[in-house]
């Protein structure tokens, strides 16, 4: 136990080490040059917290009441406890345009990979990564759907990717489940079935979106283009919750890899632990497909590599997974807005992803897990 946590903080820190450079380094490329150290200090005086929170009242309107109500309001101040005296345009570009969609895209990144973790464990298949239980093409229906029928899905985009990940996935676990019990192999049949009919959809809507098809497609390349801090607000707690109840059931996903029979003899809720992950990772996944749109070969690819170098035990795999996949999806973005058209960055995940994991197949052999 002792020795499996020295490993789990070992291959993190390094992992996190990685994250920051790449953060940092991917900081100082675009159309305007920023040297790194003037991106590490914008970044650290970017940073601001609580410093005193005030209730104020005013009168909120009812229709019902004549007068309105008072309406208590809570105002909190802000404040950055590092100032390193940046220039005003280089603290602009680093801390207003670039670190939100580095760090949107290292919460994506991680998301994805600890997801695609967890599923292969959960599927003892290598090949199993976040989409297999139809979050992706849930969410591309909402989001596509919101996107040409603004007037009939007037929830936005991001609200409808999340509702249409959420329920296809517990669509696919509903249609799974049976008595209380969850096969892999039916989960795993649905799941390819709901893909199937969901993507048909998403495929009309696309048909017939007329001047929204432009839109509608760089969502379902995967973009990070326009992220906004009040993206990483809504994103980064949803995954960091969702992470911590993935990284506390290590110990039980470790189980499952010996069966589904032996876990239970050692003690493991088979059925609740499953229904937990599944549950868990399809959140998770939902809040990154819902503001990244559907990035591939991240959930595939990441924990797949991260595998043949530390091994299959989650309490290692997971954190080394999310750090990596993190800073996997922001080099990957890096490329992208380097390029002169600046593609999604889903086309440059595969251009990477599908080389690199056929050299994998060709050189190592894929067993189950």
């Amino acid at each position: 136990m002792r020795e499996a946590s020295a490993r789990a903080v070992a291959w993190s820190a390094a992992a996190g080490v990685l994250l920051v450079a790449v953060l940092l380094v991917s900081a100082t490329i675009g159309p305007e040059p920023i040297t790194l150290r003037t991106v590490a200090m914008a970044a650290l005086t970017e940073l601001a917290v609580p410093v005193g929170a005030s209730v104020t009242m005013h009168t909120h309107a009812v229709p019902v009441v004549s007068g309105g109500l008072p309406w208590p309001a809570l105002t909190i101040a802000y404040a950055a406890p590092l100032q390193f005296g940046v220039p005003e345009t280089a603290q602009v570009i680093v801390g207003t345009i670039r670190l939100p969609r580095i760090v949107l895209g290292a919460t994506v990144g991680a998301s994805l990979a600890i997801s695609g973790a967890v599923l292969q464990g959960f599927f003892r298949n290598p090949m199993a990564d976040p989409s297999i239980v139809g979050v992706s093409s849930g969410a591309a229906v909402g989001a596509v759907a919101a996107i040409t029928l603004p007037s009939v899905v007037v929830i936005g985009v991001q609200p409808a990717a999340f509702a249409g990940a959420l329920i296809a996935a517990f669509t696919v676990y509903a249609i799974a489940t049976k008595n209380g019990h969850t096969p892999t192999a039916t989960l795993l049949l649905s799941g390819v079935a709901v893909q199937t009919l969901l993507g048909a959809v998403t495929s009309f809507l696309v048909v017939n979106s007329g001047r929204e098809i432009r839109p509608a497609m760089y969502w379902l390349m995967g973009t990070l283009h326009g992220s906004r801090w009040h993206d990483v607000e809504a994103a980064l707690p949803v995954v960091v919750v969702g992470s911590a109840v993935l990284l506390a059931y290590a110990r039980d996903m470790n189980v499952l890899l010996a069966g589904e029979e032996d876990a239970h003899t050692l003690g493991v809720d088979v059925d609740r632990t499953k229904r937990l992950l599944l549950a868990v990772a399809s959140v998770v996944t939902a809040a990154a497909v819902s503001f990244a749109g559907a990035i591939g070969f991240v959930g595939l690819i990441v924990p797949h590599a991260v595998r043949l170098v530390v091994g299959p035990d989650h309490r290692v795999l997971l954190p080394v997974s999310a750090l990596t996949g993190g800073a996997f999806l922001v080099a990957a973005d890096t490329v992208a807005r380097a390029t002169a058209t600046e593609p999604p960055v889903g086309i440059i995940t595969a251009l990477i992803g599908a080389p690199f994991f056929l050299y994998l197949l060709r050189d190592r052999e894929v067993r189950a897990l």
